[in-house]
């Protein structure tokens, strides 16, 4: 089933800025939350996708590859990720402390957790950039890139608990295991209740007694993993890329961060990219291009032979057609498009000069050259004189 529209699904329209885009999220979070609506798998489901709309449209780097390239940015990712796919009721209820400003208002609400699982907070890990450099020809067929990066990952010693074993964990006696706290204040207006993350066990719901020797109860440490980047065909300069998940690892079990990829092109030798065409620079000597001949041109594929027809005039185009570079997650291909300049030999033999004095005066080579004008051998003479 065809996804649909972020923005529809939001009730915005594609200028809203983030305060309306926050508060339609918050708007549709309350209505299908499912605490209020228990066992109706529909409301669930628009639940998720309201989230889903939400991850992707209040990130500004997300929001704009969505709006350049649709849900088929999606297909950008380089392990498949992407944004928005795959989200738990975990990622979703982590959104909350931006959303609603720390806890979940669906306490007070509704009168139950909030969130599935006893209302705990799960911790996120931060977000890592890298830059990823391109040749031409990657750049046009794609490329699979295995990629060192030092980061944040699971201690392997506490497998991530951050505790010495598991008998070091203790329930927290602020929150009895909730992760958070709630408070009733009496207002003129009546009791008001609040929520609050429990400032014991950060909202977590437990504490550890002994942590593990090598974190020092962090779950994480510092170390190298190799990550293989699968990078889509078509990419551009300044283009980002998102893996999910493959970002500095949290605390204690926590959600991972993303990776955000940046593409660089290695610029080629002789290849201009413009957009999706490539662009070549054919130098043909004045003889050539009078009598015609055939030359090998590069391209991103490899060399092919083309035909200059006699008589070719400096400044013309030629085409080679869907010799470019593709566009992203498309059929469709750019082409080779191969500049003529007409070369003049800088030095001349006295046998050469000789040969084209005497075709100076023919008519074929005075280009009909206006009253103020010089014929392009009177030019020539000037020129090497």
């Amino acid at each position: 089933m065809a996804k649909r529209d972020y923005y529809d699904v939001l009730g915005v329209t594609k200028g809203a800025d983030a305060d309306e885009i926050k508060k339609a999220y918050r708007k549709m979070a309350i209505k299908y939350h499912p605490d209020k609506n228990e066992g109706d798998k529909a409301a669930e489901e628009k639940f998720k996708e309201a989230a889903e709309a939400y991850e992707v449209l209040s990130s500004p780097e997300k929001r704009q590859r969505y709006d350049q390239f649709g849900h088929a940015a999606n297909a950008q990712s380089a392990s498949g990720g992407g944004y928005g796919g795959g989200m738990n009721m975990d990622d979703i209820f982590s959104q909350f402390g931006d959303i609603f400003g720390g806890g979940s208002p669906f306490e007070g609400f509704f009168g139950g957790s909030g969130r599935q699982g006893g209302g705990r907070r799960v911790a996120r890990g931060s977000n890592l950039r890298i830059k990823v450099r391109l040749t031409l020809e990657e750049v046009a067929n794609g490329a699979e890139k295995k990629i060192k990066v030092n980061k944040q990952i699971i201690c392997k010693t506490c497998d991530g608990t951050g505790a010495k074993d598991r008998s070091s964990f203790q329930t927290c006696k602020t929150c009895g295991g909730a992760g958070s706290v709630r408070r009733v204040t009496n207002t003129i207006l009546g009791q008001m209740q609040t929520t609050s993350t429990c400032p014991t066990c950060n909202g977590e719901g437990s504490v550890i007694t002994s942590k593990c020797n090598v974190c020092h109860g962090d779950g994480v440490v510092r170390g190298e993993e190799t990550i293989t980047i699968n990078v889509p065909a078509g990419v551009s300069e300044g283009m980002q890329l998102s893996m999910s998940g493959k970002g500095n690892a949290a605390p204690r079990g926590g959600v991972p961060g993303d990776l955000i990829i940046l593409i660089e092109e290695i610029p080629h030798e002789t290849l201009k990219r413009d957009g999706n065409n490539v662009i070549y620079d054919l130098h043909v000597n004045f003889v050539d291009a009078a009598l015609g001949t055939s030359v090998e041109v590069p391209t991103i594929d490899g060399k092919a032979k083309i035909k200059i027809e006699p008589g070719t005039q400096g400044g013309k185009i030629l085409r080679l057609k869907s010799k470019g570079v593709p566009e992203v997650n498309s059929y469709h291909r750019g082409d080779q498009l191969i500049h003529i300049n007409i070369w003049t030999p800088k030095a001349l033999s006295r046998e050469e000069r000789e040969a084209l004095e005497k075709l100076q005066g023919s008519p074929n080579f005075k280009p009909n050259p206006g009253k103020n004008e010089k014929s392009f051998f009177e030019r020539m003479k000037e020129y090497f004189e």
